[in-house]
């Protein structure tokens, strides 16, 4: 990938370049599965996390979980879920909004003092084409998308997992993205589009 590829990764919205990482540990709790799909889910992230070469564990010591991922309907559900509004500032105003828009997905991150994530929050509407797709892709999709932060446009386009014959996997240049991102010498967030070439020189 050229640097001006990589910096279309991160640019946001308004135009400006944020990437950010993972600063601790990541222990995920999944919510509105069944065991099957659970085990399914937990795999994929465990497969991105050590494909970034970061790292899992068992209880974060501040919020126990860290990275919560729910599979809903319905957003109407949301503001139902007991103490998630003192998570996720606005919720019910927020939840309203993305079922005006016939949103699929939201995701929303906490930082630390130094920017890294340090919780993360994805909400996915299980209706029409998702509701079809295999829970191992839709697994992996989540799962790379949750192990940075993205620009919101950065896989409009195109999907960052691929085919191999029968099986998805995950597009290689993109993993290499992740694993340029986490590299140690690598700043745990970057606000300049002089970070993209530094992780396109490393791919």
């Amino acid at each position: 990938m050229t640097p001006d590829q990589v910096q279309a990764l991160f640019t946001r919205k308004d135009g400006s370049y944020f990437c950010a990482r993972w600063g601790r540990p990541i222990v995920p709790v999944v919510f509105g599965v069944d065991d099957a799909t659970l085990a399914i889910v937990k795999g994929a992230i465990e497969a991105v996390v050590a494909l970034a070469g970061h790292k899992m564990a068992e209880t974060d010591p501040e919020l126990g979980a860290n990275l919560m991922v729910f599979f809903l309907r319905d957003w109407a559900e949301l503001p139902q879920v007991p103490n998630l509004d003192r998570l996720i500032p606005d919720l019910g105003p927020l939840c309203d909004r993305l079922a005006a828009a016939e949103a699929h997905h939201y995701r929303a991150f906490r930082f630390d003092a130094e920017g890294a994530i340090k919780a993360g929050f994805v909400f996915v509407r299980m209706e029409g084409m998702l509701a079809e797709m295999p829970a191992e892709t839709l697994a992996l999709n989540e799962a790379v998308q949750a192990i940075l932060v993205w620009g919101e446009a950065a896989f409009a386009e195109l999907s960052p997992l691929g085919r191999a014959g029968e099986r998805v996997i995950l597009r290689p240049e993109i993993g290499d993205v992740i694993r340029a991102a986490y590299a140690p010498v690598m700043p745990p967030v970057a606000r300049d589009g002089s970070h993209a070439y530094r992780l396109a020189a490393r791919l």
